[in-house]
């Protein structure tokens, strides 16, 4: 669990820096690539608590 979170964190975390890249320099390419990233964390994230909800009404 504790370990699921800190992925969570750090993959967030890379999409935010992956969008300060995109500020500073323009490039579409960093963007692109933070929004990839956000999206699988999120997907990633619901899928996970998803579980944990099922294995609780079970």
């Amino acid at each position: 669990m504790l370990l699921f979170r800190w992925a969570i964190f750090v993959l967030l975390i890379a999409a935010g820096v992956s969008f300060a890249f995109y500020a500073g320099t323009g490039q579409v390419r960093f963007r692109q690539f933070g929004l990839v990233i956000l999206k699988w964390t999120v997907l990633a994230g619901l899928g996970f608590f998803g579980v944990l909800t099922l294995e609780r009404i079970a």
